[in-house]
């Protein structure tokens, strides 16, 4: 006879998802200090192209997914703690790098004598503008030539990519930690609401990212931007390492708090030495339509929201010439992330109302909140449009904060569907196959945009896209394939795992 529990259910498992939250923010914050700089300080100075940025970040997304392959791997084998912890640190090591480029460049180029004088090149050939006399004239009062802005720009791509390689490294085990800790510390039906509100610190990070980075990069210089964001993950870090432990062995955890947590598992509950579950090897992780069915959803889905992450404020001053330190270019930034962060809250909320009031499986509610997000992006046909006609940035602005919004409610859900299907033991190495595929996404379509940007700039009105010419085009065939990218991987996702499935790993 199971005793009556008379003890309060402690609530440590909302301090884990507090630390998952504040971990996602700063993993954001991270990310997204270069698309804030880039147009402004760093393209000048550096005299990078958009396909030079399109490179950057898109073989960021690339190998990020390649990290992410094994990042879930290392997180099951060396254990959410540790795991984490060593994600975390390597990111953050990653960006504060970022800020020695420009210094590392000079050394590198001959005919340059400090970041300084970089600087003032970079300023001295802007305000030249197209015109290649006042480009040499300007050159010419420096004693440098245009071969030695080219081999600035080689260099300093090459130094960012390494940078953002190491970033990569770290950021890959952030999710596959984070869902994994998730799965510790909630049962099925609270798990995609703790998703939600974690997840929302990818949205707070992007929330507060022009709120400040911007004014930092201005008031201290970009490199003061990366430092002073990179070092927010060692604090981090530095707390991490006393507030966690496994449910089970957690001190802040009672017996009432534990058996809620392992609910879902009898066996689990009846014993705090429950025997570890199998390992599940990648090989036989690509045997499962679940994986294929995850993996999909995250190639198709996760390039849009990396896509308005890392090229919105270019756009917004490519096309409407508000810069990112500028108060109009801050407030359409932050205004379409408080659209993403207030409305995406509920993305976690809407299957757990479909589970307790519907009756429905979690994977079966899952998936019908999922179909429901995936029309959000549709309203990306409209952003260019709009703006267009009213020849304001907030059209654009709100349309893509709509969309951001669906993407974060859908990014909640398609993470829990692993811990739907999958057991705990595996839940982490799952988690970084789709996160793989995700990157490979974004690597498409942040390097294909910027490719396609720098070509169509280069024809003028001879490019040409549903009424628009140019770069504006450009844009507007990028907004189109972000509109349809969830309902085609959300068809794809039910056609292979049409109805609840869980995996058992045997021998």
């Amino acid at each position: 006879m199971t005793p009556i529990q008379t003890n309060k259910m402690t609530n440590w498992r909302w301090v884990m998802c507090a630390m998952l939250f504040f971990a996602t923010t700063v993993n954001y914050l991270d990310r997204q200090v270069l698309s804030l700089t880039f147009k402004e300080f760093i393209q000048p100075e550096f005299h990078w192209t958009d396909s030079d940025y399109g490179t950057i970040t898109g073989m960021f997304s690339i190998c990020y997914a390649i990290f992410c392959l094994f990042a879930g791997k290392f997180v099951d084998w060396m254990g959410t703690k540790k795991g984490y912890l060593w994600a975390i640190v390597i990111w953050s090591l990653g960006a504060v790098l970022h800020a020695a480029c420009g210094w590392v460049s000079v050394h590198f180029v001959d005919g340059i004598a400090d970041t300084a004088t970089l600087k003032s090149i970079g300023e001295a050939v802007a305000a030249a503008g197209t015109d290649q006399a006042a480009v040499d004239a300007a050159l010419a009062k420096f004693n440098v030539t245009s071969q030695t802005l080219l081999a600035v720009s080689s260099v300093s791509v090459w130094l960012f990519l390494a940078c953002r390689m190491i970033l990569g490294l770290g950021e890959a085990g952030n999710f596959p930690a984070a869902i994994k800790v998730t799965a510790e510390y909630f049962p099925k039906k609270d798990r995609a609401f703790a998703t939600s509100i974690f997840n929302a610190g990818a949205s707070v990070g992007a929330l507060a990212a022009p709120a400040t980075i911007p004014l930092l990069a201005k008031s201290l210089g970009w490199e003061m931007a990366f430092i002073i964001i990179g070092v927010l993950g060692f604090i981090w870090a530095g707390i991490w390492i006393f507030v966690y432990d496994k449910p089970a062995e957690s001190k802040h955890v009672n017996e009432a708090e534990l058996l809620y947590v392992n609910q879902d598992d009898e066996s689990e509950a009846a014993s705090d030495n429950a025997k570890e579950e199998k390992q599940m090897s990648f090989a036989k992780a690509f045997t499962y339509k679940q994986t294929w069915s995850f993996a999909f959803g995250k190639f198709m889905t996760d390039g849009v929201w990396w896509f308005f992450l890392f090229w919105a404020p270019a756009y917004f001053q490519d096309q409407f010439g508000h810069k990112a330190s500028d108060p109009m270019g801050i407030a359409l930034i932050f205004t379409l992330y408080a659209i993403v962060t207030i409305l995406s809250m509920f993305g976690g909320y809407l299957p757990k109302i479909f589970v307790e009031k519907k009756g429905m499986n979690p994977y079966q509610g899952r998936m019908l909140a999922m179909l429901i997000f995936a029309f959000f992006p549709v309203l990306a046909l409209f952003a260019q449009p709009l703006g267009d006609y009213f020849h304001s940035a907030w059209w654009p602005a709100i349309i893509i904060g709509l969309v951001g919004a669906g993407h974060q409610a859908w990014s909640a859900n398609i993470f829990s569907t692993t811990g739907d299907m999958f057991p705990k033991s595996a839940v982490a190495t799952i988690t970084g196959i789709g996160a793989m595929a995700g990157g490979v996404g974004s690597f498409l379509i942040n390097k294909g945009s910027g490719v396609l940007f720098d070509y169509a700039a280069g024809q003028g009105e001879a490019f040409q896209f549903m009424g628009f010419e140019g770069k504006p085009a450009a844009y507007m065939i990028v907004f189109c394939i972000c509109a349809v990218a969830y309902l085609i991987g959300w068809s794809v996702m039910k056609a292979l795992v049409p109805k609840y499935k869980p995996v058992v790993v045997e021998d």
